[in-house]
């Protein structure tokens, strides 16, 4: 069982690393780093300041293992990403390493290793998540090639990628699915209602629409928010059933 310090200890590295990682890291140092990659004195003192408020936050003052760990690691990761392009990718990989590090140094320091097996047993295990995990890769990329070759006739039609960001109405009908997943397994069905009054008012104001790129966009809309909101409520009937 965790008890209540244990898991401030966590929370307190997790936001030790957020503090130093950027609100304590002047864009110039990431710039130093980019061009100087190893040779750069600012990505060793940002790894240095990293260990020290870690240290400081975490509060185990006997345990010299901690900032030690978070230095190298710290080091060793920023050093990774100064030789990568700045794009999104890296950036989450970047971070989610830091976050693993920080999980690996908790499990370890609190000897947490049975339970963390356990619960990625439950996890890989249960059936009620494994049907959340399915539903929301449906409603991403599949659903949205769905939506897409349906609609591909009227698409053409209307013109619609003449004006506009490139896949942005591939991106918005992504993040609109995943929401109303999100909010009907939440029992949240008056945020699916604000979010469709939302996407109304922005396209409806829109006074570059032509009547077909706006039956396109609303037909679109509607199998992306019917096949969601259908697709939860099958997610909910099984977990209830199973």
């Amino acid at each position: 069982m965790m008890l209540p310090e244990e898991i401030s200890i966590l929370l307190r590295l997790i936001i030790a690393h957020l503090i130093t990682d950027f609100v304590l890291q002047p864009s110039t140092w990431i710039a130093d780093r980019k061009i100087k990659k190893y040779r750069s004195s600012k990505l060793y003192i940002h790894a240095l300041i990293t260990a020290i408020v870690a240290y400081i936050f975490a509060g185990l003052w006997n345990n010299w293992t901690l900032p030690v760990f978070i230095f190298s690691s710290h080091l060793i990761i920023d050093l990774w990403k100064s030789y990568r392009p700045g794009k999104l990718k890296y950036f989450l990989i970047d971070q989610l390493l830091h976050f693993a590090v920080i999980a690996v140094l908790w499990i370890s320091l609190f000897d947490k290793w049975k339970e963390t097996a356990n619960l990625f047993r439950e996890i890989y295990n249960g059936t009620d998540l494994l049907l959340i995990l399915a539903g929301y890769l449906i409603v991403t990329w599949p659903l949205g090639m769905v939506i897409g070759i349906a609609t591909e006739k009227w698409r053409v039609e209307s013109a619609v990628n003449a004006d506009g960001l490139q896949k942005a109405g591939l991106w918005i009908g992504l993040f609109e699915r995943f929401l109303i997943l999100t909010f009907i397994l939440i029992d949240q069905y008056t945020a699916v209602g604000l979010l469709i009054a939302a996407k109304s008012i922005l396209r409806f104001s829109d006074k570059e629409n032509t009547q077909k790129k706006t039956e396109y966009v609303l037909i679109g809309t509607l199998m992306s928010f019917s096949a969601s909101v259908l697709l939860a409520w099958i997610i909910r009937s099984l977990i209830t059933i199973i």
